[in-house]
């Protein structure tokens, strides 16, 4: 009896420690490769933190935070709108995509353009 009851210890500690440690390994520095990789946008009044994102074909999120000024974004060609700040994931095949502010923001709004490149 005590020989069956350490053996099924054994057993759900191996079970536990695996669940642990599984799927949530980070890749090259990167996002867990299950979840796809993640852009980080930040807009303030005119402009984008970065003239270009650089990302892996496959599934993308992008996370839009406003840091001044209220903003958005369309990415043409990828059916990506974010109204304002929040998230959006797409599946994005290799190329460049153009990412504009998709709300009126002031005399800046035109020039206001980035460029994604998915690798």
């Amino acid at each position: 009896m005590k020989k069956g009851i350490f053996a099924f210890l054994v057993i759900v500690l191996m079970f536990t420690l695996a669940a642990c440690g599984s799927g949530d390994e980070k890749v090259d520095g990167g996002e867990a490769e299950a979840a796809g990789e993640t852009v980080d946008i930040k807009a303030s009044n005119w402009e984008f933190n970065e003239e270009s994102y650089i990302a892996s074909a496959g599934e993308i999120t992008f996370n839009l935070t406003n840091e001044e000024g209220m903003h958005g974004i369309e990415i043409e060609g990828a059916d990506i709108n974010i109204d304002n700040e929040g998230s959006a994931t797409a599946t994005l095949e290799p190329g460049e995509y153009t990412i504009t502010c998709s709300i009126v923001c002031g005399t800046g709004h035109e020039e206001m353009v980035s460029t994604l490149i998915v690798e």
